[in-house]
């Protein structure tokens, strides 16, 4: 269970990068319309920020200390940049990964997160789940958006 989830996270992170990567124009990665509040760019670093957090820092012991009020503000960063934290999230999921174990898999999630207590390895679904829902939501915002800088 635990290499089967360390290879999806892995796998939707490189999905997350293709996706940052596609944009034709980085001031795409930025832009927000109507009732699209979070711009890809913003989507990408709450992700990063997410993962590297409750992985990397809370299970990992990484030292991450995470500003989740900059996932959604400014300054915007580089494609080069989100990669960065890209590649940042995937060494965090690595090194967490590498310390888990069965057992450790069936403890209680160290914080309470959702309202309630869980396993981590029922937070780690949640986790994957959460990725994959802001992924969705970038890949219909880049094709839904970028046009329009075109």
């Amino acid at each position: 269970m635990k290499e089967d989830l360390r290879k999806l996270f892995l796998r939707d992170l490189g999905k997350l990068e293709k996706e940052i990567n596609a944009y034709r124009h980085e001031s795409s990665l930025w832009l927000i319309d109507q009732e699209i509040l979070n711009s890809a760019g913003n989507l990408c670093k709450h992700l990063t920020g997410n993962l590297k957090h409750f992985i990397g820092h809370i299970l990992g012991k990484t030292g991450y200390i995470r500003d989740r009020e900059a996932e959604f503000s400014k300054p915007h960063l580089s494609k080069a940049a989100l990669n960065f934290e890209i590649a940042s999230t995937k060494e965090a999921i690595n090194l967490t990964f590498d310390q888990l174990n069965a057992t450790k898999m069936q403890l209680k999630y160290p914080i309470e997160v959702l309202g309630h207590e869980m396993t981590v390895q029922y937070f780690l679904f949640h986790l994957l789940s959460h990725l994959n829902y802001h992924l969705g939501q970038i890949n219909y915002h880049r094709r839904l958006l970028d046009k329009a800088s075109s």
